[in-house]
């Protein structure tokens, strides 16, 4: 299961990516805005996404604001995130490759809702690499873990 969330600039694109996450047959939990009418601030939703998978409620997380870049520092302030903003194919590939993203944030300003399925596509069916990366992601958790 994926969560996913965004402010009030998001919203369009988040329908956009639901729907497409629905047509893949993958189950979602929407934890809102349910409207774009109304301005919210966008860390009270990247926080209920982070938290989510943090929690093991969900596998990933989708979060995306106007620039994508508050929902991503705002989820990777979660212990045991690993929030990716990315606004091509490729970074959505390297993201799940290299750093095990389970949280993808996105740019509703700066990117096409059809560049957003795609990247959000590439990010589902691309697999963490492991090897070299695994070493690399330990050193992030022995970070927060307090261990470094």
């Amino acid at each position: 299961m994926i969560s996913i969330a965004s402010d009030h600039r998001g919203v369009e694109l988040k329908k956009e990516v639901m729907e497409l996450l629905k047509q893949k047959k993958i189950a979602v939990r929407d934890l809102g805005p349910e409207t774009s009418e109304v301005s919210v601030d966008y860390p009270d939703y990247a926080l209920k996404v982070a938290i989510s998978v943090a929690n093991g409620k969900t596998e990933r997380g989708i979060v995306i604001c106007h620039s994508g870049i508050g929902v991503s520092v705002t989820a990777n302030k979660v212990k045991g995130v690993r929030a990716a903003l990315c606004q091509t194919v490729e970074q959505a590939e390297l993201s799940r490759l290299h750093t095990d993203a389970n949280v993808l944030a996105l740019p509703a300003g700066f990117i096409s809702k059809d560049l957003a399925k795609q990247i959000v596509a590439k990010w589902l069916e691309t697999a963490f690499e492991g090897g070299r990366h695994e070493r690399r992601l330990n050193e992030i958790k022995k970070f927060e873990d307090g261990k470094k």
